[in-house]
Order: structure tokens, then sequence, then C-alpha cells
């Protein structure tokens, strides 16, 4: 461009002074331009201001100077994006093939990393500069994107051999595994030991209470027995008025064992020796033997016969013994194991707040008797415990070699009331009139 000026301004300046040689100056100012060969020979004229000769030759000057520097800036311009181009093309063609080398050996799709992004450069360096720009804005975020997945790599470790990086992650995950197995464990083992001590503790501090009771009853001298558990309940008659009632009450159990030493000859059966009963239902726990029937034990009105016999007017020791878990019951008599059953009230647990009565059934709570299902004869050591006692325990107490009061109910002078006239608490020798075989 800079020589097409130049040639231009060199044949205007020949025809001009031609022009001047042949002809006067008239103070009009002309410009000359390129036409073809073929073209019209004539030299049209355009009228320009008028200007001095130095004014036209600085204003000259100064246009070739600002095309001049224009034409440099913008070949330096498109010399520095053809350089910046090349250097992103070089360094997306390295970081293409090196992440593409580990991406593809493993299994991954990448499908649209291997175009060939330079197609979107445009080829023609007359392009304009927005095009080039937006060009070069995609080519730094894919370069960017490179950079960054390898920089995801290294830190992944990717450098790694696959053979070791996949040994170290299969010991990790089986490391990993151990120790959480291990920490199960040891809260299993944390919540068993809780779970134990608990019911230790709970244990512990009702056999305390009983202890307690005991050692008050005996400083208070105890009445007229020899001690505060060695008394009987005399329920000489067949009547709607007479019974004892236990002053204690029972909490809400899940299981529990009734003890009791029991001596009757009454016929037809022995009547109803224990009942509890709750609002709503009076026939909670319910041991009970009329007519002919055999002793039945009740629990929430659901009944199990049990193979006891005890009419023959000598002392037998009884226990029952019942958990909620399948509503499995067990049946002593003197120390032996006579019968066993399940499905009574299963998963029922026992309600609290109820009245115990001693030789009544209940039709409800703490009244309404029947003469025809009382109980005749006597009853001693009536205790509960809120658990099923080992076979050892209750053998022990047959044979008195131990005697163990219950931890929710105890036999104790203080703890049973007697009504009626001809029902009484009197003082019983210490296993000599209760044993079987006296």
């Amino acid at each position: 461009m800079f020589s097409l000026l130049s040639g231009m301004l060199c044949f205007c300046a020949l025809g001009c002074g031609q022009l001047t040689n042949r002809q006067a100056d008239d103070g009009k100012r002309y410009i000359c331009r390129a036409i073809p060969l073929t073209g019209d020979a004539s030299c049209p004229v355009t009228l320009l201001p008028e200007l001095n000769a130095g004014g036209q030759e600085e204003e000259l000057r100064n246009t070739v100077m600002q095309l001049r520097e224009t034409i440099l800036q913008q070949k330096e311009t498109i010399s520095k994006q053809i350089g910046t181009i090349n250097e992103l093309t070089t360094k997306l063609s390295l970081c293409a093939s090196a992440t593409t080398d580990r991406k593809y050996d493993k299994g991954g799709t990448w499908g649209k990393d291997k175009q060939n992004t330079m197609g979107d450069v445009p080829g023609d360096p007359n392009e304009t500069i927005d095009n080039l720009g937006k060009t070069m804005q995609g080519l730094k975020d894919r370069l960017e994107n490179l950079e960054q997945q390898q920089m995801r790599a290294n830190i992944s470790g990717a450098s790694f051999p696959s053979e070791l990086r996949d040994l170290l992650q299969q010991r990790l995950g089986e490391l990993e595994k151990q120790l959480l197995k291990k920490v199960s464990t040891l809260e299993a083992e944390k919540s068993m030991l809780s779970n134990a001590t608990a019911a230790y503790r709970l244990k512990t501090e009702s056999t305390l209470n009983a202890l307690v009771e005991r050692i008050n009853e005996l400083e208070k001298g105890g009445g007229d027995f020899i001690s505060p558990e060695q008394f009987k309940l005399s329920l000489p008659q067949r009547t709607n008025y007479l019974y004892g009632r236990i002053t204690k009450s029972l909490p809400e159990m899940y299981a529990f064992t009734l003890c009791m030493w029991i001596k009757s000859s009454a016929s037809p059966g022995i009547g109803t020796p224990f009942s509890y009963g709750v609002p709503g239902q009076a026939n909670e726990i319910v041991l009970i033997e009329w007519g002919n029937n055999p002793i039945e034990l009740l629990i929430n009105d659901k009944v199990a016969q049990l193979p006891l016999e005890v009419r023959d007017g000598r002392w037998h020791h009884i226990c029952i013994s019942w958990t909620t878990r399948d509503g499995q019951w067990e049946a002593y008599q003197d120390g032996e194991k006579l019968g066993a059953g399940d499905n009574l009230a299963a998963w029922h647990p026992i309600k609290p707040g109820g009245v115990i009565i001693l030789g009544q059934e209940q039709d409800m709570v703490g009244g309404r008797f029947d003469a025809g299902q009382a109980f005749v004869g006597e009853l001693s050591q009536v205790n509960i415990w809120d658990r099923v006692l080992k076979p050892v325990e209750i053998q022990s107490m047959a044979n008195c070699t131990t005697y163990v009061p219950g931890n929710v109910v105890s036999w104790l002078a203080s703890n049973v009331e007697v009504f009626g006239r001809g029902a009484f608490k009197r003082p019983l020798e210490i296993c000599q009139e209760r044993l079987p075989n006296t």
C-alpha cells in the first residue's frame, strides 16, 4: 500500500509540473489519479481548497506517517497473535496427548476432545480482530480445562503405576472395613455392658430395698414373730369377707416369679390363694382352683392349667414363673419342675398400680368377692420377683436351705393386712411345720 501511494504521488507531481510549464498558474489546485491504459487519456481535475505549497506538503507527510504507523501496528498485532496461536497450539497438543494416554488406557470416553480444535482458527489473516479474539478465548478455555484435568490426575496419583495404585486402594479398603468392623464391635460391647450394668444396678437396688425393709422389721422387734417373715396367714372359712391384702402394688413387669408356701385340704378346690387386679382387668394375675378343675394360672384373663396337687392338708412350696416373651411359663412344686408351656398372654406386660388380694378372686379391683371362689387354708412367705428365678434358687428355698425375699413384694408382717373376723396372722416355726415330710 505504501508503494502504491508513493507511485500516485509521483505521477501527480510529474503531471502537475508539465502543466506548470505549459500554462500559467490560474490560482487553482488540481489532483491527479491513475487511469487504465485503455481509458480516456484526459485528466479530469478536482478542485481543492486553495492551499499554499508548504501546507499541502505538510498534510501529505502527516497522512503518509499515519498510514505507516497504522500498517505497522496492524502487522505487529497480527504477528503477536500468530505467535500466541502457535504457542497455544503446541501446549494444547502436549496436554491433549498426555491426558488422552491416561484417559483412554482406563476405558474412559472422551470423544469430543479428540477433534481438531485448530480448525476453529481463521486461516485468512485479514479476518476481523473480533473473530480472532473469540477464537483465542475458546482456545484458552480448553487449555485451562486440560490443565485442571492434568492437575487432578496428578493429585489422584495417576503418575503411580496402575498395579501399585490398585494395590494401595485395595489395602486401604480392607483397612477401612476392619476399622468399621472393630468400631461396630466396640459399640455393641459397650451397649451390652451398659445394659448389663443397668440391670445389675436395678437388681442390686431392689435387693437392698428388700433387705432394708427386713432390717427395719427386725429393729421394730417383729411383734410376736421370731423374724418378720416367720408367720402365716390363716383363712379357715369359705366366705367372701375373709382375706388378706398386700399393702404394696406391682410395677410394670415383663416377667415375674411368684412363690409361696401353701397348706389346704379344702374340697372341692382350694379356691383362690392369690389374685392381682388392675383398672380395666380384674384378672391380671390369678391363681385359682375351683370345683374339680386343676389349678389354673390366669394372666390378662388368659388361662393355663398347672399340674400341681396341694389338697392333702400338708405344707407345699410352689413357684410359678412367666415371661412375656412367647408367654412362656413354668410350674414348680416342692423344688421340682412339674410343668411348662407357652403362648400364655404372649407379649403382654403386667400392668402396674393394681391390688393384691390373698384368699379371694376379684370381680372388680379390690372387691366384689365370690364365696364360692374363696381360699380355705394357710399361706406363708408369698414373695414376687420381677424376673424368672433359676431352678437352683427355687430348690434352695423349697429345701429350707436359704430364704430370698422378693425384690418386688416381700413377705413381711407389716406388708400384710388381714380383713374379716376369723382371719389372722400367726407365728410359724422355721421350716419345722412347713417341711413336706413332717
